[in-house]
């Protein structure tokens, strides 16, 4: 059996909003497949980029970066919303304090509404 992929990303698009979903591992060795779904996300120019890590394993810190430097980058043009509902991402995220920072919702439907209602 092959090992899997550390980190898969898809993107769907859904009335004007992009969906990341990222399933792995988010670490240094892969925050550079992380960074250009991100980028590969933004390329239509979607009113919202939603990233669902619902079926991330672990979120280093360089993941949690990467997640500022989206939401920074973003924000002003589009809205922006984490799904993470899970000890291996919510839990950082919640440690650092940056669920003060984010928007982060348990589901994607969640997400969508808050993106659509700002």
């Amino acid at each position: 059996m092959p090992p899997k992929d550390p980190i898969t990303t898809s993107v769907s698009h859904d009335d004007g909003v992009a969906v990341l979903a990222v399933s792995g591992e988010i670490d240094l060795a892969t925050i550079p497949a992380f960074e250009a779904a991100i980028a590969d996300a933004l390329q239509q120019r979607p009113e919202a980029l939603i990233i669902d890590l619902s079926a991330v394993d672990f979120l280093a810190s360089a993941g949690l970066q990467a997640l500022v430097a989206t939401h920074e980058n973003v924000s002003p043009q589009a809205g922006f919303a984490v799904v993470a509902d899970g000890p291996a991402t919510s839990r950082p995220i919640e440690l650092t304090g940056l669920d003060q920072i984010l928007s982060l919702h348990s589901t994607v439907a969640d997400a969508k509404a808050a993106v659509k209602g700002s």
